[in-house]
């Protein structure tokens, strides 16, 4: 498994680890149809939204000024609309009368070099 393959799934650990403690109960993850893009995470929310959540995550050891949400772009994001589009029409027992949204968490994982501490740093965008 390649440097960003392992960033990417601890990213993901992380994001499903913080919508948990947010009391959000995980139906699916890495749910992948034949023709459509990979949803990272699959959840109902408190009230019982579905909610599709895009994880988006980088590495930061040290100081940058990238942010993991810049690599959403207009077209992934439309690949991700109609993956989340077909799930929801095989599943409409999963649908409440408010619907469904898709969400962002954008991860970084950060690294002191000086302390040699990790810790994680996770932006949650709702409805994007």
């Amino acid at each position: 498994m390649n440097d960003r393959k392992k960033v990417g799934n601890l990213g993901e650990e992380k994001a499903t680890e913080y919508l948990k403690n947010k009391g959000y109960k995980i139906l699916f993850r890495n749910y992948r149809h034949k023709w459509g893009d990979e949803i990272d995470i699959i959840a109902k929310d408190k009230s019982g939204v579905l909610l599709f959540v895009e994880v988006k995550t980088l590495n930061n050891s040290e100081i940058s000024e990238l942010f993991p949400e810049d690599n959403l772009n207009f077209v992934k994001l439309g690949r991700l609309k109609r993956s989340c589009e077909f799930f929801a029409n095989a599943h409409p027992e999963l649908i409440n009368d408010e619907g469904w949204r898709i969400d962002l968490l954008a991860v970084n994982l950060l690294h002191d070099n000086l302390t040699n501490k990790s810790s994680r740093e996770i932006r949650h965008y709702e409805n994007i």
